[in-house]
Protein backbone atom coordinates (compact mmCIF):
# COMPACT_ATOMS: atom_id res chain seq x y z
CA UNK A 1 0.00 0.00 0.00
CA UNK A 2 1.38 2.98 -1.42
CA UNK A 3 1.53 5.79 1.77
CA UNK A 4 -0.55 8.31 -0.27
CA UNK A 5 -3.30 6.07 0.49
CA UNK A 6 -2.63 5.47 4.27
CA UNK A 7 -5.36 6.96 6.27
CA UNK A 8 -3.56 6.47 10.21
CA UNK A 9 -5.75 7.54 12.82
CA UNK A 10 -3.32 8.09 16.00
CA UNK A 11 -5.06 7.97 19.42
CA UNK A 12 -3.35 10.22 21.54
CA UNK A 13 -1.78 12.49 18.80
CA UNK A 14 -1.61 15.61 20.52
CA UNK A 15 0.67 14.49 23.33
CA UNK A 16 5.11 14.09 22.97
CA UNK A 17 5.00 10.62 21.64
CA UNK A 18 2.04 10.97 19.79
CA UNK A 19 3.19 14.38 17.83
CA UNK A 20 5.80 13.05 16.36
CA UNK A 21 4.43 10.16 15.09
CA UNK A 22 1.91 12.11 13.58
CA UNK A 23 4.71 15.04 11.94
CA UNK A 24 6.46 11.80 10.68
CA UNK A 25 3.42 9.88 8.85
CA UNK A 26 2.40 13.03 7.21
CA UNK A 27 6.11 13.98 5.90
CA UNK A 28 5.53 10.40 4.39
CA UNK A 29 2.51 11.21 2.52
CA UNK A 30 -0.47 9.71 4.42
CA UNK A 31 -3.46 11.53 5.78
CA UNK A 32 -3.70 11.53 9.43
CA UNK A 33 -6.56 11.57 12.41
CA UNK A 34 -5.96 12.87 15.07
CA UNK A 35 -8.52 12.86 18.32
CA UNK A 36 -8.25 15.15 21.54
CA UNK A 37 -10.18 16.51 24.16
CA UNK A 38 -8.30 19.62 24.44
CA UNK A 39 -8.87 21.97 21.48
CA UNK A 40 -5.74 23.97 22.27
CA UNK A 41 -3.51 20.69 22.05
CA UNK A 42 -5.13 20.44 18.80
CA UNK A 43 -4.50 24.01 17.83
CA UNK A 44 -0.86 23.48 18.94
CA UNK A 45 0.25 20.15 16.73
CA UNK A 46 -1.26 22.07 13.58
CA UNK A 47 1.55 24.38 14.66
CA UNK A 48 4.28 22.01 15.18
CA UNK A 49 3.52 20.09 11.79
CA UNK A 50 5.09 20.38 8.30
CA UNK A 51 3.24 23.40 6.90
CA UNK A 52 3.00 21.56 3.88
CA UNK A 53 1.88 18.72 5.02
CA UNK A 54 -1.02 20.45 7.17
CA UNK A 55 -4.12 19.96 4.77
CA UNK A 56 -3.40 15.93 5.16
CA UNK A 57 -4.55 16.56 8.96
CA UNK A 58 -7.43 16.12 10.28
CA UNK A 59 -8.12 17.34 13.63
CA UNK A 60 -10.98 16.04 15.89
CA UNK A 61 -12.70 16.88 19.17
CA UNK A 62 -13.57 14.02 21.50
CA UNK A 63 -12.81 11.62 24.38
CA UNK A 64 -11.84 7.87 22.88
CA UNK A 65 -11.92 6.52 26.27
CA UNK A 66 -15.24 7.52 27.00
CA UNK A 67 -17.95 4.47 25.92
CA UNK A 68 -20.55 7.57 25.92
CA UNK A 69 -18.35 9.36 23.15
CA UNK A 70 -16.33 7.12 21.17
CA UNK A 71 -19.10 6.31 18.90
CA UNK A 72 -20.11 9.74 18.11
CA UNK A 73 -16.35 10.05 17.72
CA UNK A 74 -15.98 7.01 15.21
CA UNK A 75 -18.69 7.91 13.07
CA UNK A 76 -16.92 11.77 12.65
CA UNK A 77 -13.68 9.34 11.55
CA UNK A 78 -15.14 7.93 9.06
CA UNK A 79 -17.20 10.54 7.91
CA UNK A 80 -14.41 12.75 8.02
CA UNK A 81 -11.56 10.49 6.33
CA UNK A 82 -13.91 7.99 4.70
CA UNK A 83 -11.82 5.54 5.50
CA UNK A 84 -8.98 4.33 7.75
CA UNK A 85 -6.11 1.99 7.21
CA UNK A 86 -4.15 1.97 10.12
CA UNK A 87 -4.21 3.15 13.81
CA UNK A 88 -1.67 3.73 16.33
CA UNK A 89 -2.33 3.81 19.87
CA UNK A 90 -0.19 5.79 22.06
CA UNK A 91 -2.43 6.51 25.27
CA UNK A 92 -1.70 6.81 28.86
CA UNK A 93 1.79 7.77 28.58
CA UNK A 94 1.25 10.37 31.27
CA UNK A 95 4.32 10.14 34.11
CA UNK A 96 2.84 9.30 37.70
CA UNK A 97 5.03 9.67 41.00
CA UNK A 98 2.89 10.10 43.46
CA UNK A 99 4.08 8.63 46.44
CA UNK A 100 3.76 5.14 48.24
CA UNK A 101 1.01 2.53 47.40
CA UNK A 102 -0.49 3.27 51.19
CA UNK A 103 -0.72 6.74 50.92
CA UNK A 104 -3.11 6.15 47.63
CA UNK A 105 -6.54 6.48 47.75
CA UNK A 106 -8.53 3.19 45.54
CA UNK A 107 -10.04 6.71 43.61
CA UNK A 108 -6.47 7.25 42.31
CA UNK A 109 -5.49 3.94 41.40
CA UNK A 110 -8.64 3.85 39.20
CA UNK A 111 -7.66 6.73 37.77
CA UNK A 112 -3.71 5.04 36.70
CA UNK A 113 -5.79 2.15 35.26
CA UNK A 114 -8.17 3.92 33.40
CA UNK A 115 -5.71 6.10 31.73
CA UNK A 116 -3.20 3.39 30.88
CA UNK A 117 -5.83 0.73 30.21
CA UNK A 118 -9.39 1.74 29.70
CA UNK A 119 -8.75 3.97 27.57
CA UNK A 120 -6.85 1.74 25.49
CA UNK A 121 -9.26 -0.77 25.33
CA UNK A 122 -12.44 1.50 24.51
CA UNK A 123 -10.45 3.00 21.76
CA UNK A 124 -9.55 -0.35 20.55
CA UNK A 125 -12.67 -2.23 20.74
CA UNK A 126 -14.02 1.26 18.53
CA UNK A 127 -11.24 0.93 15.97
CA UNK A 128 -10.02 -2.43 15.75
CA UNK A 129 -13.25 -3.55 13.84
CA UNK A 130 -12.86 -0.54 11.18
CA UNK A 131 -9.50 -2.46 10.06
CA UNK A 132 -8.92 -6.14 11.20
CA UNK A 133 -10.59 -7.37 7.84
CA UNK A 134 -7.61 -5.61 5.81
CA UNK A 135 -4.71 -7.22 4.63
CA UNK A 136 -2.41 -4.23 4.40
CA UNK A 137 -3.94 -2.97 7.54
CA UNK A 138 -2.28 -2.36 10.93
CA UNK A 139 -2.88 -1.59 14.22
CA UNK A 140 0.16 -0.42 16.08
CA UNK A 141 0.40 -0.37 20.58
CA UNK A 142 3.12 2.33 21.93
CA UNK A 143 3.33 0.90 25.70
CA UNK A 144 6.13 1.67 28.35
CA UNK A 145 8.82 -0.95 29.89
CA UNK A 146 7.64 0.20 33.81
CA UNK A 147 5.75 -2.83 33.50
CA UNK A 148 8.40 -4.95 35.30
CA UNK A 149 10.18 -2.73 37.32
CA UNK A 150 10.10 0.30 39.66
CA UNK A 151 11.38 3.07 37.80
CA UNK A 152 11.96 4.98 41.24
CA UNK A 153 10.33 5.56 44.73
CA UNK A 154 7.08 6.84 44.48
CA UNK A 155 6.21 5.32 41.26
CA UNK A 156 4.62 1.89 42.13
CA UNK A 157 0.95 2.80 40.10
CA UNK A 158 2.96 3.08 36.97
CA UNK A 159 4.15 0.19 37.33
CA UNK A 160 0.63 -0.89 38.01
CA UNK A 161 -0.58 0.79 34.93
CA UNK A 162 2.00 0.00 32.72
CA UNK A 163 1.51 -3.63 33.22
CA UNK A 164 -2.24 -3.57 32.80
CA UNK A 165 -1.46 -2.20 28.80
CA UNK A 166 1.44 -4.33 28.38
CA UNK A 167 -1.36 -7.45 29.29
CA UNK A 168 -4.14 -6.07 27.44
CA UNK A 169 -1.59 -6.14 24.34
CA UNK A 170 -0.53 -9.78 24.80
CA UNK A 171 -4.08 -10.95 25.44
CA UNK A 172 -5.06 -9.18 21.68
CA UNK A 173 -1.70 -11.02 20.44
CA UNK A 174 -3.37 -13.73 21.22
CA UNK A 175 -6.74 -13.83 20.93
CA UNK A 176 -6.13 -12.91 17.15
CA UNK A 177 -3.45 -15.30 15.79
CA UNK A 178 -4.67 -14.88 12.42
CA UNK A 179 -6.49 -11.66 11.88
CA UNK A 180 -5.59 -9.96 8.73
CA UNK A 181 -4.96 -6.68 10.35
CA UNK A 182 -1.19 -6.86 11.35
CA UNK A 183 -0.81 -6.10 14.74
CA UNK A 184 2.52 -4.42 15.89
CA UNK A 185 4.01 -3.05 19.07
CA UNK A 186 6.32 -0.78 20.42
CA UNK A 187 8.27 -0.95 23.90
CA UNK A 188 9.60 2.10 25.06
CA UNK A 189 11.87 1.47 27.89
CA UNK A 190 13.54 5.15 28.23
CA UNK A 191 12.05 8.83 28.13
CA UNK A 192 10.50 10.32 25.03
CA UNK A 193 10.95 14.02 24.94
CA UNK A 194 11.01 16.82 22.47
CA UNK A 195 14.39 18.19 21.18
CA UNK A 196 13.79 21.45 23.58
CA UNK A 197 13.39 18.99 26.62
CA UNK A 198 15.95 16.65 26.24
CA UNK A 199 17.38 14.96 28.65
CA UNK A 200 20.40 12.36 29.01
CA UNK A 201 19.24 9.11 27.91
CA UNK A 202 16.15 10.94 26.30
CA UNK A 203 14.90 9.48 22.37
CA UNK A 204 13.92 12.37 20.50
CA UNK A 205 10.11 12.20 20.00
CA UNK A 206 11.15 13.23 16.46
CA UNK A 207 13.46 10.21 15.80
CA UNK A 208 10.76 8.09 17.49
CA UNK A 209 8.04 9.21 15.03
CA UNK A 210 10.09 8.52 12.44
CA UNK A 211 10.53 5.06 13.55
CA UNK A 212 6.91 4.36 14.61
CA UNK A 213 6.40 5.49 10.81
CA UNK A 214 8.34 3.22 9.30
CA UNK A 215 6.81 0.47 11.13
CA UNK A 216 3.19 1.14 10.11
CA UNK A 217 4.01 1.45 5.92
CA UNK A 218 6.35 -1.53 6.30
CA UNK A 219 4.76 -5.33 5.72
CA UNK A 220 6.16 -6.81 8.74
CA UNK A 221 5.40 -10.05 9.96
CA UNK A 222 1.99 -9.88 12.56
CA UNK A 223 2.18 -9.81 16.15
CA UNK A 224 5.57 -7.71 16.09
CA UNK A 225 7.20 -6.72 19.64
CA UNK A 226 9.87 -4.31 19.11
CA UNK A 227 11.81 -3.09 22.30
CA UNK A 228 13.38 0.51 22.09
CA UNK A 229 15.57 1.94 24.47
CA UNK A 230 18.47 3.39 22.45
CA UNK A 231 19.14 5.55 19.16
CA UNK A 232 20.20 2.23 18.06
CA UNK A 233 17.16 0.77 17.90
CA UNK A 234 15.28 3.23 16.09
CA UNK A 235 17.40 3.28 13.41
CA UNK A 236 17.00 -0.75 13.30
CA UNK A 237 13.61 -0.05 12.98
CA UNK A 238 14.21 2.68 10.00
CA UNK A 239 15.96 0.04 8.26
CA UNK A 240 14.05 -3.18 8.91
CA UNK A 241 16.51 -4.77 10.81
CA UNK A 242 14.35 -6.25 13.93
Amino acid sequence: MSNSARVVLVLGGAGTVGSGIVKALLDRGSRVVVVSRDSNRLENLKSFVTPSSKGNLITLEGNVGSEEDVERVKQATVAAAGKLTDVVSSLGFSWWQGGLPHTQTLKELQSVVDTRLLSTFVSWKAFFPLIMDNPGSTYTFITGGASDRLLKPGTGFLTVGAACALAFCQIVRDEYPDVACKFNQVVINTGVAPPDRMAPGFLSHLDMGEAVAALVERQSPSHKVVTVQFPADLKAIQEGNI
